[in-house]
C-alpha cells in the first residue's frame, strides 16, 4: 500500500490542538502511570507565578512555571539587577516550591538553565544536575536540574 502525503510548514493552531489531543490519547492508552493521573488534581498543567514588586509597585523579580503530575516546572526566574545578591531569587524560588508542595501536592521540581545564567545558584538551593546539553544554542551549555520537595 502506498500513501501520498503533502507536507506543510505553516503555523496552524487548529492542527496543533488536534495533534496535541491525539498524542495525549495515545499516551494515556500506552502508559498506566498517565492513566493514574486522570481525575486527580495533578491531571492538568496549572500555571504558577510568584512576583516581587518594589515600593513603587514596579517589577523587581518574578518566577513563572507550572505544576503537573506532582512536579513543579520552573520556566522563568529573573531578578532586576539592583536586587541581585539580596536573596530575592531564593525567596521567589522558595515561595514557588512551597506553593507547589503545600497547595498542589508536588514532590519534585525541575528546571533548565544555561551555563552563563544560574546553575550555581540552583545548586545552592538544593537542585541536582541530571543532564546537560552542549551547544544548545551553539557555544552554550544547558543544564537540567531537579530537586526533591
Amino acid at each position: 500500500m502506498c500513501f501520498m502525503f503533502r507536507l506543510e510548514t505553516e503555523v496552524d493552531k487548529e492542527r496543533r490542538i488536534l495533534l496535541s489531543g491525539r498524542l495525549h490519547e495515545d499516551n494515556i492508552a500506552a502508559a498506566a502511570a498517565l492513566r493514574a493521573l486522570l481525575s486527580t488534581p495533578a491531571e492538568h498543567e496549572v500555571p504558577l507565578e510568584v512576583w516581587a514588586l518594589d515600593e513603587q509597585g514596579e517589577l523587581a523579580g518574578g518566577l513563572t512555571g507550572r505544576t503537573w503530575a506532582y512536579w513543579l516546572h520552573v520556566d522563568l526566574l529573573w531578578v532586576d539587577a539592583p536586587h541581585r545578591g539580596s536573596g530575592l531569587g531564593a525567596r521567589l524560588l522558595a515561595e514557588a516550591e512551597r506553593t507547589a508542595r503545600t497547595e498542589r501536592a508536588c514532590t519534585r521540581s525541575r528546571l533548565e538553565t544555561w551555563d552563563f545564567q544560574a546553575p550555581g545558584f540552583y545548586r545552592g538551593q538544593g537542585y541536582e544536575e541530571i543532564g546537560r546539553v552542549a551547544d544548545y544554542p551553539p557555544g552554550v551549555t544547558e543544564f537540567i536540574l531537579v530537586k526533591e520537595l
